[in-house]
């Protein structure tokens, strides 16, 4: 049901408005999904031109190009070559010695110290003092 206009015409200049702010709305996606095209062009030439370099592609970005979030995470750690760097009888304390573990949880070593445990490669010998089968 179209709008009734009134005497000064209000209700058509607000269709006058609302179309303009459409036709903005629609060319500014228009520009973003251009932008984002260009974007995505411009990541596969870094990816390229890093395969031929050899160098890895800049860091700090995933798939979708956002920024990684948290500054402890650094990536998994192999909790295996952990345990190769440990003496034959460690501690606990011990583990945090060891470079990439330092900012890990107590909970986060604890339960490395169990799965090592459970696969057979520590035994405990006392309370907090393990040792490498």
């Amino acid at each position: 049901m179209p709008a009734r206009k009134n005497a000064d015409g209000v209700a058509s200049a607000f269709r006058q408005v609302q179309d303009q702010a459409r036709n903005l709305l629609s060319n500014l996606r228009k520009e973003i999904r251009a932008k984002e095209a260009e974007l995505l062009r411009l990541k596969d030439e870094e990816m390229s031109l890093s395969r031929l370099t050899g160098s890895a592609p800049a860091k700090g970005h995933g798939a979708g190009g956002a920024p990684r979030r948290g500054g402890v995470g650094r990536g998994r750690i192999d909790w295996r070559a952990i345990l190769e760097q440990l003496p034959k009888q460690f501690k606990a304390a011990q583990i945090r010695e060891i470079r990439g573990v330092k900012d890990k949880r107590p909970s986060e070593i604890f339960a490395a110290i169990t799965r090592w445990i459970d696969a057979g490669m520590v035994k405990r010998k006392d309370r907090g003092l393990y040792e490498r089968v």
